[in-house]
């Protein structure tokens, strides 16, 4: 081994290491790029409407799972068997639609909206409000 190294080895050995940093950088930059990704994939399962029920969750946006209207006969539809309280038929459009009718945070989400329906409803006379405060119960009204 001479005591003096060759120059050519001394730059071969400043390149290697000169690339191995580079290396190591893009490596960092392709795992934050990859971390990105996956956030991105995220926010898109959060924000992408639904296609069809099944795929309903409790943080749906739930004015898009509904055609325009659809709500508002599944509400008529489901006073036809008789009254029922808001509750009830936010049950019956979720059972009608296919949702997961256990899941409670979905049917409060419902709920608001049939709440919204049927007081729409209430002011173009297709339905009656009985009860007041927690306790609504909404009935057809009498055909004359």
């Amino acid at each position: 081994m001479p005591e003096h190294e060759i120059r050519t080895v001394t730059t071969l050995t400043y390149r290697r290491d000169e690339i191995l940093r580079a290396i190591a950088g893009y490596e960092r930059a392709l795992a934050q790029a990859r971390a990105d990704l996956a956030a991105i994939k995220a926010a898109i399962v959060v924000f992408e409407r639904v296609p069809d029920a099944s795929g309903a969750t409790p943080y749906s946006d739930v004015s898009h799972l509904f055609r325009y209207g659809e709500l508002a006969s599944l509400c008529l539809s489901a006073l036809k068997r008789g009254p029922l309280s808001t509750p009830a038929i936010a049950a019956k459009v979720a059972e009608a639609k296919g949702f997961d009718t256990g899941d409670k945070v979905l049917l409060k989400r419902l709920t608001l909206s049939v709440v919204h329906a049927m007081r729409g409803m209430e002011g173009r006379r297709k339905v009656r409000r009985t009860g007041k405060g927690r306790v609504v119960t909404w009935t057809l009204p009498p055909t004359p």
